[in-house]
């Protein structure tokens, strides 16, 4: 019954309330990830040492190639689940909510072996210097052990809103993220295993939130399946999930490049700057995650409304979320800025390395106020199914138009061209997602109404 009346939800409650009672849960988990993220900068800052800082900066692109490949399921899963609910096929979202359980767990432990092995020659890739070696190494030692749960963490706070329970897939996020911050001081001060203990601690808090997933399938409160005799990759359940899923992860495994990439860079101008920057980035994230909560909470609906061909309703709720989103980036995006100075604090005493994060973060905020409205349109792309649309969006924000951008302004205007590379590549990509958007829109209502036409004719006669 509680599934039924979360189904129902999605097309007979008001638009405000649907988009803001599914936004909502997306939002707070979000913010907690951005805790989580905050938290670890936060208290390996309390040991007063920025190369700490600059390990966990260089350690964190490599870190979110799990999340990406956790969102390859998560989001590919969500888009077709909903649609599949959308058109009353429940025994089929059943089959993909399986194989995206198994494929988390097989790709999970792949990943995590491939890591292990090869992490002295990743170190080098990602610009670790003879300064930020050890720490960067023994960080990203013990996170990759938990690649299985990154994945299934990521997958299923998604895969839980294509049904309908935005709450309980907030609860997992928020059950990891918490057991993650409070165990973060314990380890890092307390046990005095500083950048060790961050690492245990995001263990800890994966496999929390992976564990809440999994026995909330266990007990029978989904319409979804996790068993293994569910599983299948027949009927386009694998090629239907991976055509949507593999280019949303694009903008992860972009971001994972690309940060690789700036942090070369950047390097060359000394780890006080490599530091500034990976708090810089802490500072954006704050208007970057909640903005793409919004996002991941309307996707939804916008898919259940593709399914059920209720185009009205779809403009409706994007309509409502654009500007909901829109505004409320400004308001966040304004109280970083005043407040950029106290924020940084938290995080860096070094001076250089404290300015460097002051002018990095003013730069990089001058386009936050605009996250929604993107996120908001590259998710509408994912649930309508346009697979092509959405790898052009996330192949351009953080990789074609990025990467590109970091080299020519670097050497325009050196090292804060590096920071003016992403507000440039924030507005272009923009600019693209809108025209996408309205194109593959546009397409596909003007596909429904002809369909609808010729079933009018045939009825007719």
């Amino acid at each position: 019954m509680e599934n039924n009346n979360s189904l129902e939800a999605f097309n007979s409650m008001p638009v405000s309330k649907a988009v803001i009672k599914n936004a909502i849960p997306a939002m707070i988990a979000m913010l907690m990830v951005l805790i989580y993220n905050l938290a670890d900068t936060f208290f390996i800052g309390q040991t007063h040492d920025a190369y700490q800082v600059a390990a966990v900066s260089l350690a964190t692109p490599v870190f979110l190639m799990f999340m990406a490949v956790g969102t390859v399921f998560g989001i590919g899963g969500t888009s077709v689940i909903s649609r599949a609910l959308g058109e009353g096929r429940k025994e089929y979202a059943k089959k993909v909510c399986s194989f995206c359980m198994w494929s988390c767990v097989i790709v999970g432990i792949a990943m995590s072996l491939v890591f292990l092995i090869f992490m002295d020659q990743i170190l080098s890739l990602i610009g670790a210097s003879s300064d930020t070696w050890d720490f960067a190494r023994s960080y990203l030692i013990i996170v990759s052990l938990s690649g299985p749960f990154v994945l299934i963490s990521n997958c299923y706070s998604n895969i839980l809103r294509a049904e309908g329970q935005a709450n309980k897939a907030m609860m997992g996020q928020l059950i990891g993220n918490f057991l993650n911050i409070i165990l973060d001081p314990i380890m890092i001060l307390g046990f005095g295993w500083n950048i060790k203990g961050a690492a245990i601690a995001t263990v800890i808090g994966n496999l929390a939130a992976a564990a809440y997933y999994i026995l909330y399938f266990i007990r029978g409160k989904s319409s979804l399946s996790i068993n293994i005799n569910d599983f299948s990759i027949k009927d386009k359940i694998c090629s239907g999930v991976l055509i949507i899923g593999i280019p949303a992860s694009l903008a992860s495994v972009m971001m994972s490049i690309s940060q690789i990439i700036m942090n070369g860079l950047m390097a060359g101008y000394g780890d006080m700057a490599l530091a500034g920057i990976g708090v810089a980035m802490k500072v954006t994230m704050i208007t970057g995650m909640i903005s793409m909560g919004i996002g991941q909470g309307v996707q939804p609906l916008l898919g259940y409304c593709v399914g059920a061909n209720t185009w009205d309703r779809f403009k409706k709720i994007m309509k409502f979320s654009l500007i909901f989103s829109f505004l409320l980036g400004l308001i966040l995006t304004v109280l970083c800025y005043l407040f950029t100075n106290s924020i940084v604090s938290a995080f860096l005493t070094e001076p250089s390395a404290f300015d460097y994060s002051v002018q990095f973060s003013r730069i990089l905020l001058t386009t936050s106020t605009f996250f929604g409205v993107f996120y908001v349109l590259t998710n509408a792309l994912q649930a309508m199914g346009a697979a092509v649309s959405s790898l052009i969006i996330n192949l351009s924000r953080q990789g074609l138009i990025y990467i590109p951008a970091l080299f020519i302004l670097r050497e325009a205007l050196g090292i804060t061209g590096l920071a003016w590379s992403q507000p440039v590549a924030d507005i272009l990509s923009i600019l693209i997602a809108i025209v996408l958007y309205l194109w593959v829109s546009k397409k596909m209502m003007k596909l429904e109404e002809d369909k609808e036409y010729k079933e009018y004719k045939i009825n007719s006669n």
